[in-house]
């Protein structure tokens, strides 16, 4: 997984410490407003009510700084609420300093432009709902100040051309940034996932490049003794001919050879298949019951249920051996982490075919769920972890996907969809 890339979690927190650096500004400017306010004459300014609720927002702002500290996880609901307070006290700075005639009333578009950037559009709906309705209550109730009356001549008059023309300006502005900027932050969160998700494809793929190299490398490597036992295993049949426990011990160690010959050269003709992009079209009940039964052979003691649904009797897939590998790597962990039983479920999900593989296994630490199939992490003592990464890398490369859950009470339950051909005609 890139280490640059953050998670919704930490994007909620440094917006959480965005909104508090400001909300400390903002604060500031109160605080001097205030002071400077009583070097005005004739004001009327309610400081009293004013220093109570700048008291209270200040000790919303401390108690925020202070959560700030904690490593607990900061949620959508969480931030709203931050901004709820916000336009809750601002309105009520405001009806004791003017009303919708405090020329700083517009800074109600703050809190709803920080919810379009970063909360998801009903939350961002319902404060821009709330800022509108203070906005429109400052119209009609509010401590009124000469110093910000338009009209000194119609002083006393509640509602001019100039105040209400400001108060459909803010409900425009209100819902052209609820709108646009919410659809807009939308689309970029959205390819902000895709980013990420094309970053750690990058990152996976040069893992497998990595292996591919070390494992032609190693085959190649591994041709020269397994010749030599070729060779040497022939001369002490011959020299034991006679001896008929040895003879038979010999035999089973030059089939064993020649089994890891046929499994290397197998593997480079399939390396040189899908090099060049050669697959296959099978029977999707045949392809299945292949697999099936190769690792049934292969883990004979393993209780096995099998069920498969009979509209996937007639679909067809396009695979190669790669993806007959990737499959038979995860019934083999499954089979690892339960000895006892494995469940296999096949079904036809829309035009996708859907392996469920349920263990009744010691389950996946909350740990190693999200790194593994990323990196060369396993769960298993003598495990590399190249088993996951590999069925990860080619799930993902015929379009599939791979997604491990708890199987409850105890387990793991894998899930793969690989997308399916047309219907064969019959």
């Amino acid at each position: 997984m890139n280490p640059s890339a953050k998670t919704p979690i930490d994007s909620l927190r440094q917006n959480l410490r965005q909104l508090a650096i400001l909300r400390s500004v903002l604060l500031a400017f109160l605080a001097c407003g205030l002071l400077a306010s009583l070097w005005v004459d004739n004001n009327n300014l309610p400081y009293a009510q004013i220093i109570i609720i700048l008291s209270v927002f200040s000790a919303i702002q401390l108690f925020t700084l202070f959560r700030l500290r904690h490593s607990l996880p900061v949620t959508n609901s969480e931030l709203c609420l931050q901004l709820l307070t916000d336009v809750i006290c601002l309105n009520l700075l405001f009806y004791f300093s003017g009303g919708a005639t405090n020329p700083f009333v517009s800074y109600l578009l703050v809190p709803i432009c920080i919810s379009a950037a970063t909360l998801p559009w009903r939350f961002t709906w319902a404060i821009a709902a709330l800022c509108i309705l203070g906005y429109s209550n400052l119209l009609f109730f509010y401590v009124s100040l000469p110093i910000f009356a338009v009209d000194h001549m119609h002083a006393s008059s509640q509602l001019n051309g100039h105040v209400l023309g400001m108060w459909f300006n803010f409900f425009v502005s209100a819902i052209l940034i609820t709108y646009f900027v919410v659809k807009m932050a939308r689309t970029l969160r959205e390819q902000e996932v895709v980013l990420n998700e094309l970053r750690e494809d990058e990152l996976r793929n040069e893992q497998v490049i990595a292996v591919a190299t070390l494992a032609a490398g190693a085959a190649h490597e591994v041709n020269t003794p397994l010749a030599t036992m070729a060779v040497l295993l022939g001369e002490l049949r011959s020299e034991h001919h006679g001896n008929a426990p040895l003879s038979d011990d010999l035999n089973l160690l030059s089939q064993q050879v020649k089994h890891c010959a046929a499994i290397l050269k197998q593997m480079v003709q399939d390396s040189s298949v899908a090099t060049e992009g050669e697959y296959q079209q099978q029977n999707l009940k045949i392809y299945c019951e292949t697999i099936v039964a190769r690792w049934q052979l292969m883990r004979p003691e393993i209780n096995l249920a099998l069920q498969m649904s009979v509209e996937a009797m007639g679909q067809t897939l396009e695979h190669d051996s790669r993806l007959d590998r990737a499959i038979l790597n995860l019934l083999h962990n499954a089979a690892d982490a339960s000895p006892t039983r494995v469940a296999i479920d096949i079904s036809v999900e829309q035009n996708d075919l859907c392996w469920k593989i349920l263990d009744v296994g010691g389950g996946i630490s909350e740990d190693l769920a999200p790194m593994l199939g990323r990196e060369t992490i396993s769960s298993k003592e003598h495990g590399l972890g190249l088993g996951m990464l590999l069925s990860h890398a080619t799930i993902k490369r015929y379009g599939g996907s791979l997604v491990q859950t708890a199987n409850k009470p105890r387990g793991t339950i894998t899930t793969v969809k690989l997308p399916l051909l047309h219907r064969l005609e019959k």
